[in-house]
């Protein structure tokens, strides 16, 4: 996503920031902490905030600008600080600083302590900042469409540093997966109606059912280059602990369920029938990314093309989803 950017250094293969990034002055200081959040991964944040904003105004007619708005920035925000503090985490258990197989940049975190471009104080210290941004931002939400916001951005924010927090660390215990697919899928779309209408229906459970799936087989498929990696640092991620196979049998299952999600949401009238080819379409390139998993060094390009496809997947699948939503109420 990053890749062939002046930020980063090529050398054969580009596989850790720029060098150059470590200059002087507040410029270079802002340009380091904005590329620590790995902006590229943000799609990830603002997609399921669309998704439920989309569904709430075009089902019942409900669109408050100034909710969207901050809605979407404690997502952004969060997210960030997730990224951040999970950089720390995995220096401090040793998985980021012992991964050398990991391919850059979009497994292995973003290399910047690695790199010494910023320490693990500063890392933290941007994290907390970042929370504690996302976390006045809330409480703004609060005031405004009740306490129950708090409950919200509480799990949203929770889920993120506990992820990686050394002691909990979700992702060590194979509930990353999971994790994932809450905080980027169900609690941001759910949450995202719930903050428009005041309620939640069976359509919106339906819709963040593909925006879910497709968010954890990207971090599924972005673990298998880290897994001795993680291995050794005692991170039991599901690849760990259930092989390359068992990640490709998970894979398939994201696919399946995000495919009858949507099957299931046209069915039931809240997407257009036109909408099963780009789901067929997106289930396809799916299987196709699936034979692309593998540890075997000579299979890195082909494991690297999966990764991107499966970003690709999550990208155009929500920005379609969101766009057949909105179209199929307009007709």
């Amino acid at each position: 996503m990053n890749e062939g950017s002046p930020m980063l250094e090529a050398h054969g293969s580009i596989d850790r920031p720029s060098p150059a990034l470590a200059g002087p002055g507040m410029a270079a200081a802002v340009r380091r902490a904005f590329l620590a959040t790995r902006p590229p991964f943000m799609i990830a944040a603002v997609t399921p905030v669309l998704v439920g904003t989309a569904w709430a105004g075009t089902a019942y007619h409900r669109f408050d600008g100034l909710l969207f708005g901050l809605a979407l920035g404690v997502m952004l925000l969060a997210h960030a600080a997730a990224n951040v503090y999970n950089d720390v985490g995995d220096d401090i258990t040793g998985a980021d600083p012992g991964n050398v197989e990991h391919i850059y940049p979009y497994t292995g975190g973003s290399r910047f302590i690695q790199a010494g471009l910023l320490s693990r104080a500063q890392m933290t210290r941007l994290a907390l900042g970042l929370a504690v941004i996302a976390l006045l931002l809330g409480v703004l939400l609060a005031l405004l469409r009740g306490p129950g916001v708090i409950w919200l951005g509480a799990v949203g924010l929770g889920l993120g540093l506990l992820y990686s927090l050394p002691g909990v660390q979700l992702s060590a215990r194979g509930l990353g997966e999971a994790t994932v697919a809450i905080g980027f899928g169900a609690l941001p779309v759910l949450g995202t109606m719930w903050l428009q209408t005041g309620f939640v229906d069976s359509i919106a459970v339906l819709l963040c059912l593909p925006v879910s799936a497709w968010a954890a087989a990207i971090l599924i498929i972005n673990e298998v280059p880290d897994i001795e990696a993680d291995r050794r640092a005692h991170k039991r991620t599901l690849v760990v602990r259930w092989g390359v196979g068992g990640e490709r049998w998970l894979y398939r299952g994201l696919i399946i369920i995000a495919l009858a999600a949507s099957a299931a949401a046209i069915a039931r009238h809240a997407l257009p029938l036109w909408y099963t080819l780009p789901a067929l379409i997106f289930a396809g390139l799916g299987l196709r990314a699936v034979r692309g998993i593998s540890t075997e060094s000579r299979a890195r390009p082909r494991l690297k093309r999966s990764i991107e496809l499966t970003i690709v997947i999550h990208a155009l699948g929500c920005m379609t989803l969101i766009a057949a939503i909105l179209l199929n109420r307009a007709a």
